[in-house]
């Protein structure tokens, strides 16, 4: 009976140390979308011009060939993309398991960015009008990738592809709070 009254005591204080759920804890969960959804629509909208994060992904970009460069043409070239993939993946991944929500987001948010640059890449294939490191002594990744598997006639499919993938992972980052609860 006292063991009944001790586990009650315990009950009743667990639940006073437990965080009610307010309207504003509500509000709260909510405002990494709110920044998150405008910078989304914005390099939606503005696909193709590019600012500062860009740089920083251009230097993951070549890391990646750097580092997929032991597996044959092919997979080196492809390196730069899947680096772009890659880190930002691996970092979103990161927070979900340590269950940090606006993490998650952020790091979608930046998987996103980077799609939308790798679209216009892809995109890019047979003009091969964008300015490269290296200038013209250096090849084209996504006319060499799409070469390779006979797809360089889709080329615009396939950034608009990848355009699309970007706005879903833009998406889940936006209503992340309906899927983890903090």
């Amino acid at each position: 009976m006292e063991t009944d009254k001790h586990s009650n005591k315990e009950m009743n204080q667990s639940v006073k140390k437990a965080k009610s759920n307010s309207r504003w804890d509500t509000v709260k969960r909510w405002i990494p979308s709110i920044i998150i959804l405008p910078i989304a629509a914005y390099w939606v909208v503005n696909r193709g011009e590019f600012g500062l994060l860009d740089n920083a992904d251009l230097v993951i970009h070549e890391a990646g060939h750097f580092f997929f460069s032991f597996f044959g043409k092919f997979i080196y070239t492809l390196g730069g993309t899947l680096m772009q993939i890659i880190l930002p993946s691996v970092i979103a991944s990161f927070f979900f398991r340590n269950n940090y929500r606006t993490g998650v987001q952020f790091a979608l948010l930046w998987l996103g960015q980077n799609l939308i640059n790798i679209s216009v890449y892809a995109a890019d294939a047979r003009a091969r009008q964008l300015p490269l490191l290296g200038g013209n002594k250096v090849y084209h990744d996504w006319h060499y990738l799409l070469g390779e598997t006979g797809l360089l006639q889709y080329d615009h499919i396939v950034g608009y592809t990848i355009l699309g993938i970007a706005i879903v992972i833009f998406a889940v980052a936006v209503l992340m709070p309906l899927l983890i609860h903090d």
